[in-house]
């Protein structure tokens, strides 16, 4: 069989129907809200629960719950180079039915663990060894969605297309946060604990993973994939992606600072935060989140869209100079335990500076790599960053307040380093901004990244 001519491989993409794009959109936003259920499920729990059933040790249970919740994100590296190299030798397809698979599983199976009173040390076992089968799976998912509705998508509304999977993220939040909500509100925080009324919404992720399941073993394999495989070109070893995309690899997670770390900040630690020092209801707390989320979802394909208009750098950056100006502002603002003034606080700042910076990301990290290591590179770019801001973020933050209650007996007092914290993740974001060219409408079937290929790049 004759090889297609490039005039065609490059068209392909845009030949895909439209049908098969909102079908593809709709399966990837499935996994992007199984993903970050989980997320939410997991980080109000942390905040709310996990500490009195799994890590009930005096003065530093805390940490050890935020531990774990870093340590689903220390994995997902490996999983990002596992799936990466399936994904790239594969198919997209293919990964994103068995990464899906694996979170909704494991996050249904947290539900269903006993508590250290019933079975002793083996309950944080169970639970440390789930949250790190979720984050084999997640280091994958995200990325394969983002990479197959970029290759999938027209050159002139990449970044249009590629975000709607991530209004998962938000649908996601709010089904997890409203069920929190929900139990808060209506059951004392004893019976929700001690009664196990928790465990429902960890169960209830089934129902996502069969829709979502469902939906993606229909949908259709990426063209821009499926023209390497027919040029016969084999895909990069992850040794040989470390030397050849180093610079990408590293302006990718530069990229994912400051929305990663803010968005585990703000999602994680400052839940606890108002809840356990401001003294905030913790119903206040998951309320807050489902606001934002709301926020968010309209936010991500406006900025999606922004990015087709203006180029994915000035947006991304415009994103990243939001959250910078208003980390101080915001952590004093939840000091205030006024609910209004939370509600609005953490709607804007992970609502609209965070979360645009999601909506912004969609086709930008794909369209930074070549064509032959692009599922591996942007795992290994995402979930990097996942562990160095994302997953220690709470982590750190949890020291912080620890430590500056030891120094000032007013652990309240926290939200001054915490901020400054969060600012230092957004200067590296903004300063990597200016180290990367404009990649909008760029040929995707290209094996060079973008940084080494500008006659590649379309100025917009």
């Amino acid at each position: 069989m004759n090889d297609p001519s490039p005039q065609l491989h490059q068209q392909a993409p845009a030949e895909v129907s439209l049908s098969a794009i909102r079908k593809t959109a709709l399966s990837s936003s499935f996994g992007s809200a199984l993903e970050y259920y989980d997320f939410a499920l997991f980080s109000l729990a942390a905040a709310l629960v996990f500490k009195p059933l799994y890590f009930n040790f005096p003065k530093w249970g805390i940490v050890f719950t935020m531990a774990t919740y870093a340590l689903g994100f220390v994995v997902r590296p490996l999983g990002g180079i596992i799936f990466g190299y399936i994904g790239d030798r594969v198919g997209r397809k293919t990964v994103l039915v068995s990464t899906i698979t694996l979170m909704g599983l494991s996050t249904a199976c947290i539900g269903i663990i006993p508590t250290s009173q019933q079975i002793g040390l083996w309950a944080p076992a169970l639970l440390i060894f789930l949250r790190i089968l979720n984050g084999l799976g997640a280091g994958a998912d995200q990325a394969g969605a983002a990479i197959l509705m970029t290759e999938l998508s027209p050159k002139s509304k990449r970044g249009f297309y590629a975000s709607l999977p991530f209004m998962g993220i938000q649908i996601g939040t709010v089904a997890a946060s409203l069920l929190f909500h929900f139990l808060f509100n209506n059951y004392s925080a004893e019976v929700v604990v001690s009664g196990g009324y928790w465990r429902i919404p960890f169960v209830g992720s089934l129902l996502i993973l069969v829709v979502a399941l469902y939906l993606r073993l229909t949908m259709k394999e990426s063209p821009v994939f499926e023209k390497a495989q027919i040029s016969k070109k084999e895909p990069l070893s992850l040794s040989q992606l470390l030397v050849t995309s180093k610079r990408t690899l590293l302006r990718g997670i530069g990229l994912r600072l400051a929305e990663n770390g803010g968005s585990s900040i703000y999602q994680v630690l400052a839940l606890s935060f108002i809840v356990e020092q401001v003294h905030t209801s913790k119903d206040t707390g998951a309320l807050s989140l489902v606001l934002a989320a709301i926020v968010g979802a309209c936010i991500v394909p406006i900025a999606g869209t922004l990015t087709d208009k203006f180029g994915r750098v000035k947006v991304y950056r415009a994103f990243a100079i939001m959250q910078f100006i208003t980390a101080l502002p915001a952590w004093w603002l939840f000091t205030l335990n006024n609910h209004i003034i939370t509600f609005m606080t953490l709607s804007f700042v992970l609502g609209c500076a965070t979360w645009g910076m999601f909506g912004a990301q969609g086709a930008f990290i794909p369209e930074m790599f070549g064509s032959r290591a692009r599922y591996t590179g942007v795992s290994v770019a995402r979930e990097a960053s996942a562990v160095i801001a994302g997953g220690i973020a709470p982590l750190v933050g949890s020291l912080i307040i620890h430590y500056t209650g030891q120094m000032t007996g007013h652990p309240i007092l926290a939200w001054v380093p915490i901020a400054l914290y969060l600012m230092i993740l957004g200067a590296f974001t903004i300063y990597t901004t200016f180290q990367i060219p404009e990649v909008a409408q760029r040929d995707l079937s290209d094996p060079r990244d973008a940084i080494d290929a500008p006659d590649s790049l379309i100025k917009i």
